[in-house]
């Protein structure tokens, strides 16, 4: 099962990203741009996922993924790490967030990643 190590080791394994402290907890960046957070106590990320989806998802699998009161309004949502599968899961995730954060010259650069399944 997943923890916030492994969120550490493989947001930074993403091109370009970097961590830095915000409001007291770790942020991930990508070129600057905020694309993943490890909140509190670190059993959980926030990560960005569009609103549409986002509520698809907590309806689907409540145990995994919430969205936070004060993140309602923004396209962002709660992973609880314990309901992970594995580290591919992981992995899945916060690419999808890097790709949404990530500017054009990025994505272009980096192809092994791909676009989100679907798509």
């Amino acid at each position: 099962m997943p923890d916030a190590e492994d969120v550490r080791r493989i947001a930074l394994s993403l091109p370009d990203t970097a961590e830095k402290i915000a409001w007291s907890m770790p942020t991930f960046r990508v070129a600057g741009k905020m694309f993943a957070t490890l909140p509190e106590d670190e059993t959980s990320m926030a990560v960005r996922c569009p609103k549409e989806e986002r509520d698809e998802l907590v309806r689907a699998e409540p145990g995994k993924f919430w969205v936070a009161d004060h993140e309602a309004q923004f396209a962002w949502i709660r992973v609880r790490l314990t309901a992970l599968e594995d580290e591919a899961e992981l992995y899945d995730i916060l690419a999808d967030s890097w790709r949404q954060s990530a500017p054009p010259r990025l994505l272009d650069h980096h192809p092994e990643l791909g676009l989100p399944a679907g798509e």
